[in-house]
């Protein structure tokens, strides 16, 4: 099978998922897009949203439809670093042995990640960044392919330790979960009250997964989209030479180098999706909002003007 053949394999394969996880799921199809986006371009996905939107059960789901293990991580202010990535106990054999803790899945959900302390949150870092662990000084790779899915509560900021800028710079995505319209709510009641459940088939394994992460990979790139790319993520950079005025008056920080590879990236695998073989400039802003959410910071002369993120993005791209 050549590559485009495998891409159209791709693209049915993300048709069938897609519909697999809406037998649970109802609505949030631009969230479960992105999720699935995520994993197949080897990314992280962090999930903001109030309670009571199912993105613990839309993670679960989309798993299960995925064909990969899964563990769910309860973030709270008490959680150690030992508490997620394993411990070594004396056995009955009076030998030390390891016994691998809850990120040893292949998609792991961090719930209300930014619950939990400083020290936590990096072990949970340098999963995210190596695809290991270390325990008392010595490394477990984690198993492959390995995806962070996060959530965080954008309303209760009391008993939280917001996330670093380095380790919100981890994350591929910043998918914000929004409300459900009158008729998606309707639906979702008539579903969960009642006695009928729905029972997910898997549609891909890992190792298709890793497969299609490398055919994306493969995917060639023409030179006016990297530039282009590029080019935006430094017109996010506050008193850089391609900063706008608007970024000069009302950003602190821009977006680092990483948000241009994830852009390149994202617009490969939203161009794969799209029936193409190749990313072109729209596939690149298709994917700029929920990669640059989370990278730039904005300054009091913004909120003063009530000038948000959001619209910045829409004004670069």
């Amino acid at each position: 099978m050549n590559d485009k053949e495998a891409l159209d394999q791709l693209r049915e394969n993300h048709t069938k998922l897609t519909n697999e996880v809406s037998k649970v799921i109802i609505g949030q199809t631009q969230v479960v897009r992105e999720v699935t986006m995520a994993v197949l371009a080897g990314g992280h996905c962090l999930l903001v949203g109030v309670p009571g939107l199912a993105k613990t059960l839309l993670v679960n789901t989309v798993a299960q439809a995925l064909g990969l293990s899964f563990n769910r991580i309860q973030f709270t202010p008490d959680l150690m670093p030992s508490d997620i990535t394993g411990s070594e106990i004396l056995n009955d054999a009076r030998k030390f042995e390891f016994i691998k803790g809850p990120l040893f899945a292949n998609i792991v959900l961090a719930d209300e990640i930014n619950r939990t302390p400083p020290k936590t949150q990096a072990a949970l870092l340098e999963a995210m960044q190596e695809k290991s662990v270390t325990v008392n000084g010595k490394g477990y790779d984690l198993p492959a392919p390995f995806f962070v899915l996060a959530t965080q509560n954008p309303i209760e900021q009391e008993g939280t330790y917001p996330l670093p800028e380095a380790q919100l710079d981890r994350f591929m995505f910043n998918t914000w979960v929004d409300y459900p319209t009158f008729e998606e709510e309707l639906n979702v009641v008539k579903q969960t009250t009642g006695n009928a459940s729905e029972k997910i088939s898997p549609i891909m394994s890992g190792d298709e997964i890793l497969n299609y992460q490398r055919l994306i990979r493969r995917m060639p790139v023409a030179e006016n989209v990297l530039n282009y790319a590029v080019n935006l993520a430094c017109k996010t950079r506050p008193g850089r030479e391609k900063a706008t005025q608007d970024v000069n008056k009302y950003v602190s920080w821009g977006a680092g180098p990483r948000a241009s590879q994830f852009l390149i990236i994202g617009a490969k695998v939203h161009a794969a999706l799209e029936g193409k073989y190749s990313p072109d400039i729209e596939d690149v802003k298709a994917v700029a909002l929920p990669i640059l959410r989370h990278r730039i910071v904005t300054n009091y002369k913004a909120e003063a003007d009530g000038i948000t993120v959001s619209q910045l993005i829409s004004e670069l791209t």
